[in-house]
């Protein structure tokens, strides 16, 4: 039977360091929500606690090491006990992914490739985020030649290229479309999509979508800005010096966009996100293997402060889909990337109801 979700929320004590407390933890629930990063040194234990003991388990990490790591340990584990472990369920990356799966839904034809740009929008008192999601990054880009080394592991299927090739773009771009420069999004965003592009490729034989995601960040000042703070962070994260001192002084080498203590209520309120999907494709009746890309569409998914309002409102619809629309998730259990777990189920129009509004703006005619 369903249980209704209570009103009553007891608390429960487990510790990462603790294997017992945590198989405690998943041996009484259907599904764990674990918000705790970074997840390349607290996530493993449970996910595995959760597998071990037959519980589908969230998480919001941004973390692809993390991710595509879980994948190759306890896929199997996971479709064997029959239960779901879905990373990124946060702002990384569920706009995203969920985002352009929703453009392919609505275009009529085939979608081919979609380039996203991320705008974050602060009031007057700016926005922050705490140093956790800071020390994800630290580590993560210390860490890049183990990343390649775990693909080779997993020896991924290649996606195959659909439509016209999505060109890359450079480093700094001026793009017309929003009259502002933008750079490529450091996010785990273009990962997440490629795994459930793949998946849903080779699982549903639907057409692969091409993606890349993009981060819009103002004029030439706040470009040059960002050009010499990137420039001292890939200096310094190669050293474990530097690490340390990134870590110690988030506030500083972030020009004060990581603090120790994250966002104050008034900055949460003050800041939200739009990210806008422009995509092409062919129309009903051409073959997307020959010619060029002759349809488009543009579509936008909006939301609150992206770190602490809208990352809580996407874990938790997940979390939901996961338990309400089970009959439309992936046949078995296992590892599985967002847009692999919810393409068929009600995850959007959940999102739409609770603030994370996904839309079409326009969809030119052939």
């Amino acid at each position: 039977g369903k249980a209704a979700f209570g009103a009553e929320v007891g608390l429960l004590l487990c510790d990462v360091g603790d294997a017992a407390s945590l198989a405690a933890m998943a041996k009484q629930t259907r599904l764990v929500l674990n918000c705790v990063g970074p997840y390349r040194f607290f996530g493993e234990p449970v996910v595995e606690a959760c597998v071990e003991n037959g519980a589908s388990c969230i998480d919001i990490s941004g973390e692809p090491q993390y991710l595509e790591g879980m994948y190759l340990k306890y896929n199997d584990k996971a479709a064997e006990k029959g239960v779901y472990v879905v990373g990124s369920c946060g702002f990384d990356s569920i706009p995203a992914d969920m985002g352009v799966l929703y453009t392919r839904d609505k275009l009529k034809g085939t979608l081919t490739a979609v380039e996203s740009f991320l705008k974050v929008k602060s009031g007057p008192e700016g926005s922050a985020v705490h140093d956790g999601t800071w020390k994800s990054a630290v580590y993560g880009l210390a860490d890049q030649d183990n990343l390649r080394r775990l693909r080779k592991k997993i020896g991924y299927t290649p996606v195959p290229v659909v439509g016209a090739k999505l060109k890359r773009r450079g480093l700094v771009f001026y793009n017309q479309e929003f009259k502002e420069y933008s750079i490529p999004f450091m996010g785990s965003d273009a990962s997440v999509v490629k795994r459930s592009q793949r998946y849903l490729h080779l699982e549903l034989q639907e057409t692969p979508v091409q993606y890349g995601a993009y981060v819009n960040v103002g004029g030439l000042g706040s470009v040059i800005k960002l050009m010499f703070a990137g420039i001292l962070f890939l200096l310094l994260v190669k050293f474990s010096f530097g690490r340390k001192l990134l870590i110690k002084y988030p506030e500083f080498f972030s020009a004060g966009r990581f603090t120790k203590e994250g966002p104050t209520q008034k900055q949460m309120d003050g800041t939200s996100f739009t990210m806008t999907f422009f995509g092409e494709g062919y129309s009903e009746g051409q073959d997307p293997q020959s010619g060029k890309p002759n349809v488009k569409i543009c579509t936008e998914v909006k939301g609150p402060e992206p770190g602490y309002v809208a990352t809580p409102i996407a874990m938790v619809q997940a979390a939901i889909s996961l338990l309400e629309d089970a009959a439309c998730l992936p046949k078995g259990g296992g590892v599985y990337s967002p847009g692999a777990a919810f393409s068929k189920t009600k995850l959007i129009e959940r999102l739409n109801k609770h603030g994370v509004e996904f839309s079409v703006i326009s969809k030119p005619e052939v």
